[in-house]
């Protein structure tokens, strides 16, 4: 009788030891799942973060630029008898470097295509910290951010209108614009701030 008994118990602990090593291999199956798409959602989120940061500090970047250009003279001299004189332009201010020197072309019209590459005098180069590094075509070390400007007339109005845009972008999302073999008009990115603005003459 009670070699019966141990055997039925025997099968009985055997039976509850098999179900619970089915149990435990379907749960870490369901855990690892679960972990990876964490991981996953924890890299995207990452992601998210880092892009809206740069895209931030891109804007931030692209408004002092703009205060910097549109800081330049464009107007009229003013006579002494209170008319309206000749123009007055900025023409030797270098925006590029840091603090901006008499050696530049001022708000004179900007060649072609400042704002899809790297042109001397139309791009400054700034660390992570927004601190100026460096300009000219090849951006230097420590180069988080790449900043590029233009200076058209206003085709309504060239001589008494310019109209002045700001492009910041990473330095990283150029590089991979670069390793992709992207050709053409550059397009907006991701972190790419653009900004634009119309200066137009007046009384100085």
């Amino acid at each position: 009788m009670r070699s019966d008994e141990s055997s039925k118990c025997s099968s009985r602990h055997g039976g509850e030891g098999g179900f619970t090593l089915i149990e435990t291999l379907i749960s870490i199956t369901l855990l690892t799942t679960v972990s990876l798409g964490v991981a996953q959602l924890f890299a995207v989120s990452a992601l998210a973060n880092r892009t809206a940061w740069d895209k931030t500090a891109a804007t931030m970047l692209a408004q002092q630029k703009m205060e910097q250009l549109r800081g330049l003279t464009w107007g009229y001299q003013r006579l002494p008898d209170g008319e309206t004189g000749p123009p007055a332009t900025d023409t030797v201010t270098d925006l590029s470097v840091e603090p901006p020197t008499a050696s530049g072309p001022g708000l004179l019209p900007s060649p072609i295509g400042t704002l899809e590459t790297n042109t001397s005098m139309y791009v400054d180069y700034l660390g992570p910290d927004g601190a100026w590094v460096g300009t000219g075509p090849a951006a230097p070390a420590g180069t988080a951010y790449v900043r590029r400007w233009s200076v058209e007339p206003l085709p309504a109005s060239p001589n008494d209108t310019v109209v002045l845009q700001v492009m910041v972008t990473t330095l990283r999302q150029e590089q991979l614009r670069q390793t992709r073999g992207a050709s053409g008009p550059r397009g907006r990115l991701p972190a790419d701030t653009w900004l634009a603005s119309v200066k137009t003459r007046k009384a100085l």
